[in-house]
């Protein structure tokens, strides 16, 4: 089953605008690669695979996806979107970041080993897979910045520290030293250090 995605990321690619054949197609490889990744792992996964499992044409599916960490980028990208929403504005700003920060390490959460893929992919350097990394560390960064808000003293110091809080805990969970579940706490309980909570 599709995870459900805002209608802007469901219509364009890394590379254009897609028409609602095309966006469905991605869709479908979007869904195929999932299922790929939790059994067997990123090392299991291919292009070729996913578009014959997907019914589509392999030079088709090399239009969409240059690589296979292209691929897995694209799923991370799209579980992003659906998955954290702007924080709660009536939240207090540490609740605002720890909703924030829950809801980015758990995107992959119980998925098999599809962390691990994400961040073997968004490790890489594929010119598509940098391309959504670059947009995937810009809605981190606004999800923050929204959560923090304009009126911390210290704002940019701070959604600083905490990308970079992230990102390490990211890196810790994918390589499967602690669960998705885990890091999600830890990140909570780290943040709260930095914004001085009891």
């Amino acid at each position: 089953m599709s995870t459900p995605v805002s209608s802007g990321v469901a219509q364009e690619s890394t590379r254009r605008r897609l028409s609602p054949q095309q966006a469905e197609k991605i869709a479908t490889m979007v869904d195929v690669a999932v299922e790929i990744l939790a059994t067997g792992g990123y090392d299991a996964l291919t292009v070729r695979d996913v578009a014959k499992r997907s019914g589509i044409a392999p030079a088709t599916a090399y239009t969409y996806f240059s690589s296979k960490s292209h691929l897995v980028a694209e799923v991370f990208w799209r579980r992003l979107n659906a998955g954290v929403p702007e924080p709660d504005p009536t939240l207090e700003p540490f609740e605002r970041v720890a909703q924030v920060l829950r809801g980015v390490s758990m995107v992959v959460a119980g998925e098999g080993q599809l962390g691990g893929a994400v961040t073997v992919a968004l490790l890489g350097n594929d010119p598509d897979s940098e391309h959504l990394r670059w947009r995937i560390g810009g809605l981190i960064h606004d999800r923050l910045a929204a959560a923090v808000g304009r009126d911390h003293p210290d704002a940019d110091r701070l959604i600083d520290a905490l990308q970079m809080l992230y990102a390490g805990g990211l890196v810790t969970a994918g390589m499967g030293h602690l669960t998705y579940e885990d890091t999600s706490e830890r990140l909570v309980a780290a943040a709260a250090l930095l914004m001085g909570q009891p």
